[in-house]
């Protein structure tokens, strides 16, 4: 990777990661995975007691719209045995709203006001409002206040209140916080579980602490669905369980039948509802041990998203595919527990944005691997092309072991020599860039013809031609497949060799020389330059027949005759001497190729 795509690929990088965790683009589906994989409900604290209003008590007094308050009543004077057997707080999250006037109503209100232990809810009814912020924009208000639901008045008088509203995510519906109060025209409103709280507190003479100076705070659950104790309503009035039960602990009382409109979705025990009484229970003890959630800044989410993203692809950028992996899924697999270590401590931050960087980043330097070898193999197979026939290229790509070093192996090859015959006065006579025309039309016919026929192009010699076949790879019936080629280079030559004579008046024709043998093969040369060659007798007598081979003939050696002479026909030469070597050569001259026809 160069420094200037390094370069931007960080900064890119970095600039997305902290923009991903500082405008948190997973929102809800963060708070979701937070719930099911860090929420888990511990201990519920035995002293939060639940008196429910169920089916069970329903059967028995009949609906819950027809009782009159001397329900509550009776189970005040049942709770409330004396001074030494009572609860020390009574929550009810019920709305005592109506004024019925009846004995039943001032005798519940009395009882209440005698005891002293009672906290009773009110409601909110909010609308939504248009105001000007400081800078005159147009901001809604959802949570305006328009009116409160309040107790009947004996009954306000006789308790305390706090308001049984809770807050409720607008994108999911599920009540992951709570308020400690509401700001009413500069009145500190409590709410329900503020009240009992402080009730509680003054009960156990201990100093009232929240966990927030702002009116709301996010709480971790002790519980799942119907895990404090909840004892129907019924079986208290009925004596089923006595009132020492009770006995200085915190009594919640509210709905628990399904009928009654009051459950909700917790973060607790997904897709199960849990009812409103329960809900305050936990939250109450969420105040009470300090099991609140702390939001982490946007700014510092960013910023660790940003870092992660940063040293990800700094550390990526050199590591095989493999690593890239195992760095990813160990960095995604660490923020991860990270964020369950800080949820136990009381602070939520922006999980998943930090882990998509690390797929996102693992994913992309995978991608740039595999580009990076589809490139490089591509680069091998537009080399090889130069050199060897295509169908040898694509066995070199789908094999894909071929390496380019130093170093030779002995193998059987068939060695073709084609030249030019009369060159050199041939370009003395004609201008250059004619020669070059002639040139280049011969080095098209030579190569073409040697890789229709699965040879290896070794090298240009000047106005000569070397090819050899049977290398790199094994090759079937090569030393044919060299006579073959050397046969459609003639035959090519005396075609072009037309339109040279018409073009500039001048014959070009070919002399060609194949034989074959051992030979050794590989790279030559150093590290930063080699050329891929055969080197040894078989070579050099090649080169030697095509030395002797006149205008537009085919020499082929003894050795090359025996492997193929019956499928083809021949003229004998006789033994020549040939230079360098201290005994002749038996030479054939090619008249033409049994059933085979030369292709254009």
């Amino acid at each position: 990777m160069g420094k200037t795509l390094r370069y931007s690929v960080i900064a890119i990088g970095t600039a997305i990661g902290f923009l991903c965790g500082f405008f948190n683009i997973f929102g809800v589906a963060d708070k979701s995975f937070e719930d099911i994989f860090y929420h888990r409900p511990d201990t519920v604290d035995n002293k939060i007691k639940i008196i429910k209003i169920d089916d069970k008590t329903m059967n028995v007094l009949g609906e819950y719209a027809d009782w009159d308050r001397s329900v509550y009543a009776d189970l005040m004077e049942v709770l409330c045995v004396s001074e030494d057997v009572r609860p020390a707080v009574i929550g009810f999250d019920i709305l005592f709203t109506a004024d019925n006037g009846d004995e039943a109503d001032k005798r519940f209100a009395e009882l209440c006001a005698e005891n002293g232990n009672v906290v009773t809810g009110f409601s909110y009814v909010f609308k939504k409002e248009l105001y000007s912020d400081e800078k005159g924009r147009l901001v809604e208000n959802a949570m305006a206040i328009d009116e409160r639901v309040m107790p009947y008045p004996a009954l306000a008088e006789a308790t305390e209140q706090g308001f049984v509203n809770t807050l409720m995510d607008e994108k999911d519906g599920i009540i992951r916080s709570t308020f400690v109060y509401l700001d009413e025209n500069g009145t500190k409103n409590k709410s329900l579980v503020s009240a009992i709280y402080e009730k509680y507190m003054a009960f156990l003479g201990k100093e009232v602490v929240y966990p927030t100076d702002a009116g709301a705070f996010s709480f971790r659950y002790s519980s799942g669905v119907s895990e404090y104790e909840n004892i129907s309503l019924i079986d208290v009035l009925d004596g089923t369980i006595p009132p020492q039960a009770f006995d200085n602990c915190v009594v919640l009382v509210g709905a628990y039948a399904a009928g009654m409109m009051d459950a909700y979705y917790v973060p607790v025990d997904r897709g199960q509802q849990m009812y409103g009484v329960e809900i305050h229970a936990n939250a109450l003890q969420a105040i009470m041990e300090g099991k609140t959630l702390t939001a982490v800044p946007n700014w510092v989410n960013g910023l660790i998203t940003a870092a992660v993203a940063a040293l990800l692809i700094l550390i990526c950028e050199k590591l095989s595919v493999v690593k890239v992996v195992l760095v990813c899924i160990v960095t995604i697999a660490a923020k991860l527990f990270a964020g369950y270590l800080l949820f136990g401590a009381g602070y939520s931050w922006d999980n998943l944005s930090a882990v998509l960087m690390a797929a996102v980043i693992g994913i992309y330097f995978v991608a740039l691997h595999y580009y990076r070898a589809r490139a490089a193999k591509l680069s091998i197979e537009k080399a090889f092309s130069k050199y060897v026939a295509p169908q040898v290229v694509k066995e070199i790509a789908k094999n894909g072991t071929y390496e380019l070093k130093l170093g030779g192996e002995n193998r059987n090859i068939a060695c073709l020599f084609v030249d030019i015959r009369g060159f050199t006065p041939l370009s003395e006579s004609l201008e250059p860039e004619q020669v070059v025309d002639i040139l280049n039309s011969y080095l098209e016919l030579t190569t073409s013809c040697i890789f229709r026929h699965g040879g290896t192009l070794d090298k240009f010699i000047g106005d000569a031609t070397m090819a050899v076949f049977n290398a790199p790879f094994d090759t079937d019936d090569y030393v044919y497949k060299a006579v073959l080629a050397a046969w459609d280079i003639v035959q090519g030559g005396n075609r072009i060799e037309e339109q040279f004579v018409e073009r500039y008046g001048k014959h070009v024709g070919f002399g060609v020389g194949v034989n074959c043998g051992p030979a050794v093969v590989g790279n030559i040369g150093c590290d930063f330059r080699m050329d891929y060659t055969a080197i040894g007798d078989t070579v050099n007598t090649a080169a030697r027949l095509e030395a002797n081979a006149p205008r537009s003939t085919v020499y082929i050696s003894d050795a090359v005759y025996e492997q193929v002479k019956d499928r083809i026909t021949v003229e004998e030469v006789g033994e020549i001497p040939l230079k360098g070597k201290s005994k002749g050569v038996f030479v054939y001259s090619i008249t033409g190729i049994n059933n085979y026809e030369t292709e254009d």
